[in-house]
Parts: structure tokens; C-alpha cells; sequence
């Protein structure tokens, strides 16, 4: 019999646990969603939970394991991967804590359908009846303004109180926005958050739209966590940012035609 991609490291008892998830590529714009991701589980101290083998699922001519050579010989080489973690955190609201599993990997080249299907069986093993996936893209926002994040829910009431506003869009989606519909299809309380970043500047990764998402995020999860060292992070950015575009005539134009936009509006 074929093992199965999906291989659990350990099997805690969790109560009630929540998924937070970010996949690197096309809707990760300047990092931001798998930065917010991977953040989390280091202020957590997430432990090894499961993997998902790439085997199957990644063209490794398009995303190309990264070896490492030290003093001439080859060593630690490691695959594309989905991975997942768990941790205690700090409830939001009642004190306490909330089981939490982290997942920040690639999203997947092929059989979407196969892929997606182990990350529901991990969903439904573990009991995860509440789930957020973020995403950001680029777009004509000022990088000055706030990030701005807008989301997709399974009830509209979710996004009510994040006061986040709902998205409105036809068109090419991505893995987050597959596993969206597919969780929802499963019964999970499912929240999409977007950050839009302005796709004039360079920045990965991208804390400030890190921080903007979880803004959003962790109340959805009912999670409390210390955010301090990423505002740090996300100011030294929009520092950074600020001293590109004043430097660069050309970019300072082309942001105060945005400016002016906006105030047509």
C-alpha cells in the first residue's frame, strides 16, 4: 500500500484548534502572508505537527530544492514542502489558551485536487472547525496610507467583525483561494485576508503588510500575541520606503498621480 503524502510527526490532544495558513508564490505578494505566518510560530514556539511530501506536487524545475555547500561538501538539502505546527496561545477573550496549527509552505505546481484533499483529511483528523488563510497582492495603493486588507468569509458576519470589507472578484485564483471554498464546502468558519501592497516598491519581506494581516487575523482566531517587534519591523520598512520613493523623481511623480487619483474619487 502507498504511503500517503500527509505523515503526522505527533498527534497532540487538541481542544477546538484553529488553522492560520500561507503558501509562498502567487498569493504571497512581498512575502507578506507567509512572513505573518511564519512570525507566529516563532513567538509560539510552534512544534512539528505534519508535513505534506512534494513528491507529488511541486515541479522541481520550477521551484528547485536549495542545497547547501559548506567547505566543499554538499549537505542539508531541502525539498519544497508543506509543514505544519502547533502551539498553546494566549486566548483573545475568557483568559485561557487556544490550540492553534500553523501552516506556512508552497503552493503546489500540480494535482491541486490531490493536494487540497490532505489538507482537509489533516483538517477533519484534528477537529479545525475554524480557519484563516491570508494572501496579499500587488496594486495602485499609496505606500504611505495603511495597508489596507480586505477579505472572503463563509459568513459574511466574519468579516462584519473584523471590519474588514469583503472582496469583489472574477477571474485566475490561487490555492488559498481553492482551499477557501473547499473548507467552506466542509462546514469549517472560513476567513480570507488580503493585503494590498503597492506594486511600485520592492519590499521582501514585507512587514508592514504582515502586520496588517494579522491585525485582522488574530482576533478572528481569538489569539493574543505581543506584535511589538514586528511594528518595529513594519516602521523601519516604511521608513526604508519612504527614502526610496523621495530619492527616485520619476517614483515621487508617479506616486503623487496616485494622490491626486485618490482625491478624485
Amino acid at each position: 500500500m502507498a504511503r500517503s503524502p500527509l505523515h503526522f510527526h505527533a498527534r497532540p490532544a487538541l481542544d477546538d484548534p484553529a488553522l492560520l495558513l500561507a503558501l509562498e508564490g502567487w498569493n504571497d505578494a512581498g512575502e507578506a502572508a507567509t512572513s505573518a505566518v511564519r512570525f507566529v510560530a516563532g513567538e509560539l514556539d510552534a512544534a512539528p505537527l505534519a508535513e505534506i511530501d512534494g513528491e507529488e506536487f511541486f515541479d522541481f524545475t520550477v521551484r528547485r530544492p536549495l542545497l547547501t555547500i559548506d567547505d566543499g561538501l554538499a549537505h542539508g538539502l531541502e525539498w519544497p514542502h508543506t509543514r505544519f505546527g502547533w502551539a498553546r496561545a494566549p486566548a483573545a477573550s475568557g483568559g485561557g489558551t487556544r490550540d492553534l496549527v500553523t501552516c506556512c509552505g508552497v503552493e503546489p505546481h500540480l494535482r491541486w485536487r490531490s493536494w487540497s484533499d490532505h489538507v482537509l483529511e489533516l483538517v477533519a483528523a484534528l477537529g479545525i472547525r475554524r480557519v484563516v488563510l491570508l494572501g496579499a497582492y500587488l496594486g495602485e495603493v499609496l505606500y504611505s496610507r495603511p495597508v489596507e486588507v480586505s477579505g472572503v468569509a463563509s459568513d459574511p458576519a466574519l468579516l462584519e467583525a473584523l471590519d474588514v470589507p469583503p472582496v469583489r472578484y472574477s477571474g485566475p485564483t490561487g490555492m488559498i483561494g481553492v482551499l477557501a471554498l473547499r473548507l467552506r464546502e466542509r462546514g469549517c468558519a472560513v476567513t480570507s485576508l488580503w493585503a494590498g501592497l503597492p506594486h511600485y516598491v520592492e519590499v521582501n519581506p514585507n512587514p508592514r503588510g504582515a502586520l496588517a494581516l494579522l491585525e485582522r487575523a488574530l482576533p478572528a482566531l481569538d489569539v493574543r500575541l505581543d506584535l511589538a517587534a514586528l511594528r518595529r519591523s513594519a516602521r523601519v520598512c516604511e521608513e526604508r520606503v519612504a527614502a526610496m520613493v523621495s530619492g527616485d523623481p520619476e517614483l515621487s511623480e508617479y506616486v503623487r498621480e496616485l494622490k491626486r487619483r485618490e482625491f478624485a474619487q
